[in-house]
């Protein structure tokens, strides 16, 4: 059984920058596909970011439009921990940030899109960005 247990939320300014982090238990992450997602109240939860599952193989990395070029999904097998960097803040980031896996041994997640499903879900961390 995987455990995902989110951190690094927190308060910020526009324009600032945060390091989430994603803290795997249970199996090894390879093989486990990544994804970040966020929500807000009343909102529908929106894909974010993921990293395929298989270091060994070509790593495939997805981000949404809406944080492209902002946001940078990584992953350290060693320390069983995915990490969303977030630069260039703005005030339609804030949301609850959770980390989702999905089993992935063919290695075929974050091509181009977070086709899911992701099974195992973290509690989220609050990211609110305000001046």
């Amino acid at each position: 059984q995987v455990q995902l247990v989110e951190s690094g939320g927190g308060l910020v300014q526009p324009g600032g920058s945060l390091r989430l982090s994603c803290a795997v238990s249970g199996p090894t992450l390879d093989g486990y596909a990544i994804g970040w997602f966020r929500q807000l109240p009343g909102k529908e939860r929106e894909g974010v970011a993921c990293i395929s599952s298989r270091d060994r193989y070509v790593l495939y990395t997805y981000a949404a439009p809406s944080v492209k070029g902002r946001f940078t999904i990584s992953r350290d097998n060693a320390k069983n921990t995915v990490y969303l960097q977030m630069n260039s803040l703005k005030l339609e980031d804030t949301a609850v940030y959770y980390c989702a896996s999905r089993r992935d041994v063919l290695n075929t997640e974050c091509r181009g899109r977070m086709s899911g499903p992701f099974g195992s879900w973290g509690q989220g961390t609050q990211v609110t960005v305000s001046s």
